[in-house]
């Protein structure tokens, strides 16, 4: 059965009658006049100027006003020229494209990634494009070695105004500051300090530099953080560099044990040289102070003996016997008129038989 040709579809305006014929027109153009009138309102020029005002209204009435979001601030320009600043909130303008709004999000902390990307970003350039990011993080260091490095970037945007009218794409700029002054603070040092014990110093530099060329170039950012995230040597000499890195951290532990030691035993004996010097300082002054009594107490003992030497002698005398007598067991008298020492009885035994 040969396909049909549409000749007998009465649907089909141009299979009416004889195909030699074409349709009418004009018929045509009167049935769309008719249906145009009947949309808008009261029919006829007026009707559609009324329609075009009452749209015009509405437009106006939908382009006045916008919202600015509380972590952001809004730029209105006038007719493309800058005009204010408004903070978080609901504002109106001049409608129909007079006066336009930008919302910057001032108070948000964006970030910038490099060498890797987060699945999902909004952000064109908050992740390298796939061509460009092993390229970023081929380095080579200051003794000629390279290294992989992926970092991170996170800012903020300081100055409105600076970052949308100053720098066209302020963002991919930030991305071509950030390379190039990692490069050169990864190119002024040795590989392994890039690797083991110099990111934090790294992370300092790069920091301070992208802000004097962020604050030079007028960018109307400001760098909150330069984070190092995977330092990796090629892949050919990859488990060199890590067994060296791995030796670096035992160094380190070992180190900070050997601190650890020291800052227990050091103040220890510290502490008991400090005690052994204030004794010895505590028994000199004492021996000083008693020979001192001592000789001030002889001094005076012999200006009394000038002055009466009989009885000096004898208050002595009886003073050492006062002194020596109740140590010793057994008792003596002394008897002057046979100029001789006779021992007598043990007094103590005495004492305790008669009681």
């Amino acid at each position: 059965m040969p396909p049909s040709n549409g000749s007998n579809d009465p649907g089909n305006p141009w299979a009416r009658g004889n195909r030699s014929q074409p349709p009418d027109l004009d018929k045509l153009m009167r049935e769309g006049q008719q249906k145009l009138k009947q949309l808008l309102p009261g029919g006829g020029p007026r009707g559609a100027i009324g329609f075009a005002a009452l749209a015009l209204v509405a437009l106006g009435l939908w382009t006045a006003y916008y919202t600015v979001p509380s972590d952001s601030v809004a730029v209105i320009q006038r007719f493309g020229k800058y005009l204010k600043e408004v903070p978080p909130g609901l504002h109106f303008k001049l409608p129909l494209g007079i006066d336009t709004a930008t919302v910057v999000p001032v108070k948000r902390q964006l970030k910038q990634e490099f060498g890797f990307g987060t699945p999902g970003a909004m952000d064109m350039y908050q992740s390298p494009h796939p061509q460009d990011a092993q390229r970023e993080t081929q380095m080579v260091t200051g003794d000629l070695n390279a290294a992989l490095v992926e970092w991170v970037v996170q800012f903020r945007i300081a100055d409105p105004k600076d970052y949308l009218f100053e720098v066209r794409e302020p963002r991919e700029t930030l991305r071509y500051v950030s390379e190039s002054v990692m490069r050169e603070v990864v190119g002024d040092r040795t590989v392994d300090e890039v690797i083991t014990i110099g990111r934090q110093e790294i992370e300092n530099e790069a920091l301070v530099k992208m802000q004097e060329l962020a604050t030079k170039y007028e960018m109307g950012v400001s760098i909150d953080q330069v984070q190092l995230k995977n330092i990796n040597p090629p892949k050919p000499v990859q488990e060199s560099f890590n067994e060296v890195n791995q030796a670096q951290q035992e160094k380190e532990k070992l180190i900070n044990e050997a601190r650890r030691d020291y800052n227990k035993v050091i103040p220890l004996a510290e502490g008991e040289k400090d005690q052994r010097i204030r004794e010895a300082d505590g028994y000199r002054l004492k021996r000083i102070n008693e020979a001192e009594g001592d000789a001030a107490r002889f001094s005076a003992l012999l200006e009394e003996y000038k002055k009466a030497p009989e009885v000096t002698r004898r208050r002595i005398y009886i003073e050492t016997l006062q002194e020596v007598l109740p140590g010793i067991e057994s008792k003596i008298i002394v008897d002057q008129t046979t100029h001789g020492i006779l021992p007598l009885l043990n007094l103590d035994n005495q004492k305790g038989e008669k009681q």
